[in-house]
């Protein structure tokens, strides 16, 4: 091969590193894959392009989730906490999720560190030009210096780098996120193995300086220090935490954004990729939302040695000199300065459907592609991403059953079903509604859903083992003195203080609890319960709780697993079954589902192709 020489012979290659990509890498390198992971800019490792936090509402689970199948971003996003909060308080415990604002700074710092000295991995600063395959399977990648990697997988995690170009009113650069350099080259490398690449679209809000907000007559929102941590493996939180503000735009905003509307170029017609829905632009919000008079923002700290302040619901690609007047109309920004002024990015994607459940593409033998290059938005689904990728490759090549996530076993899972399945046409966020089974999949027991996983799959570590068994301990405790009964006499008091009547036959904890006793009252009245961890005790009081929900979930669930558990040969000829419609018998030949539950969830096939299908399967 011309201009080229052999950098090194690694077991797998990671293309990116990102949220997804940083990820992958860690759980081959830990699984005892010799790894490369290459990224165009050292300083860009798990950098935080957008807003400065990790979690939300769907995305706090998925955090726990990648902690409880031993991965690294709960841990690292602990380690540079500002202020950590619990959203949805006010409703059922299944869609509460955890918010934490990050130290950017810190948090790509601790990530590079964790990364730098992991063993088995190899980190190279260059960019991904070719990915080498032969004989229908990955044989390593090609660098634009002309390195040779040789290797036996592949993860492609790009983020919005592939073509990346930024855009600001009339302005437009081929550039990455926050200046860096774009990946200008590989995409006609993957459009050569087959790819279907489309162009979507994500932007960012501007920073201002902080010494230019007049906080005083913004509300404050400070963190909480009574929640858990994303990781199981922290111990506790930070006690001290910075505040974040809340304001709004007005009519005036909304004026400036209209009578500039034609130098948008969301409207302008110079952006082409599709944007995602759940996270419009300031202008996009003006348009379609015409009966507000005014939309929420948050100002989060970008950090604690910086003035930079993130102004989380005010993402735009007007002219900046549009930007400054519209920022300095919002109550507290009158005299703001900005430090980074806001932008949207186009960037090249994959269609996911042309991957399989465990995210290896289907053309390709062992490549893999995680992240925000399959079409979804965010750090956590890119990260839940690099793992199961990073993992299906690292068993893969040790021989090892694949690890696929059912739609009950994690948000994870719905996320990656719902890309293979259904596949995304914007960029794909994930939200507690998505999840049919979220009162199973709450955010306070995702290890005792994954870890065991995890640990077959060889990527919890002993220590982390050790601290689920305790909790499963604690957990299996708890649980057997929500049987402890006490008669009518010793429920008395507790039942009359909430209203209700003395009871006619003894009570268990439980019982009291499912009348809307807290369980702290009812252990300050009996006690029993001790040294169980609170957020323990937490946990069995919601199973209590939600019993009858819960138990018509897992009906639902078990269910559901008798079609999943009905494997579709590989080799089926979708298109000369009789009976199945058209349009379902190119969607089934198109996406190959594992099993017949995956298939009743493509789109296009219908309850009766189904019943054609389980005919088909016992002939």
């Amino acid at each position: 091969m011309k201009n080229s020489y052999l950098e090194g012979q690694f077991d797998a290659v990671v293309i990116g590193a990102g949220h997804a990509g940083a990820e992958a890498a860690l759980a081959l390198a830990r699984t005892g894959q010799k790894t490369a992971m290459l990224t165009l800019n050292l300083d860009s490792i798990v950098f935080l392009a957008c807003n400065p936090s990790i979690g939300g509402t769907a995305k706090g689970q998925i955090v726990r989730e990648i902690d409880a199948l031993g991965g690294e971003m709960g841990i690292n996003a602990d380690k540079s906490l500002l202020q950590i909060r619990m959203l949805n308080r006010g409703k059922g415990t299944a869609v509460q999720s955890l918010r934490g604002q990050t130290d950017k700074n810190v948090y790509h710092q601790f990530m590079k560190k964790t990364l730098e000295e992991t063993e088995n991995l190899k980190i190279l600063q260059g960019e991904a030009v070719e990915i080498l395959v032969e004989n229908g399977a990955v044989t390593g990648v090609k660098t634009a210096f002309g390195g040779i990697l040789e290797c036996k997988a592949v993860v492609v995690a790009t983020g919005v780098y592939l073509n990346g170009s930024v855009i600001a009113g009339e302005w437009k650069k081929n550039a990455g996120p926050n200046g860096f350099a774009p990946a200008n080259e590989l995409t006609a490398n993957l459009v050569d193995l087959g790819f279907n690449v489309r162009r979507f679209k994500t932007g960012t809000p501007a920073r201002i300086d902080a010494r230019s907000i007049d906080f005083s007559v913004l509300e404050v929102q400070d963190g909480e220090t009574d929640v858990y941590p994303f990781s199981f493996m922290t111990d506790a939180l930070p006690q001290k935490q910075t505040p974040c503000y809340l304001t709004y735009t007005n009519e005036k905003t909304h004026k400036i954004i209209m009578d500039n509307l034609h130098r948008s170029p969301l409207y302008s017609g110079m952006i082409k990729g599709t944007g995602p829905r759940y996270c419009p632009s300031i202008e996009d919000k003006v348009v379609r939302f015409k009966d507000k008079d005014r939309h929420q923002l948050f100002l989060e700290p970008e950090g604690g040695n910086t003035n930079e302040i993130y102004v989380q619901g005010m993402s735009t690609s007007l002219p900046h000199d549009v930007q400054k007047a519209m920022y300095r109309t919002v109550k507290g920004l009158e005299n703001c300065e900005i430090m980074r002024y806001a932008y949207a990015i186009e960037y090249d994607c994959i269609d996911s459907l042309d991957l399989y459940p465990t995210l290896e593409y289907k053309r390709v033998e062992n490549l893999y592609c995680a992240g925000q290059i399959n079409g979804t938005s965010g750090y956590e689904e890119a990260g839940a991403q690099g793992l199961i990728a990073g993992l299906n490759a690292s068993l893969k090549l040790r021989g090892e059953p694949p690890l696929v996530l059912g739609r009950d076993d994690g948000y994870i899972g719905v996320l990656i079903d719902d890309l293979v399945t259904k596949g995304t046409n914007e960029p794909y966020r994930m939200m507690t509604s998505r999840a049919e089974y979220r009162i199973v999949l709450r955010q306070d027991n995702p290890d005792f859903r994954l870890t065991e996983k995890g640990r077959r799959a060889g990527l919890v570590s002993d220590e982390r083992y050790a601290k689920y068994l305790q909790r499963k301990a604690d957990y299996e405790k708890a649980t057997a003195l929500m049987q402890t009964a006490y008669k009518p006499k010793e429920t008395e008091k507790l039942l009359k203080n909430h209203g209700f009547e003395v009871a006619q036959k003894s009570l268990t904890v439980a019982d009291l609890i499912r009348r809307g006793i807290p369980l702290d009252e009812i252990i300050l009245e009996f006690g029993g319960f001790e040294g169980i961890d609170k957020h323990i005790l937490s946990t069995v009081e919601t199973d209590a709780q939600y019993e009858g929900y819960l138990a018509k979930a897992l009906e639902q669930v078990e269910k559901a697993k008798k079609l999943e558990e009905r494997i579709l040969p590989e080799d089926i000829d979708y298109l000369s079954i009789q009976g199945l419609r058209i349009e379902a018998r190119q969607k089934l030949d198109k996406i190959r589902p594992r099993s017949l539950g995956q298939a009743g969830r493509i789109s296009g096939v219908s309850p009766a192709d189904i019943a054609v299908l389980m005919v088909y399967l016992k002939k």
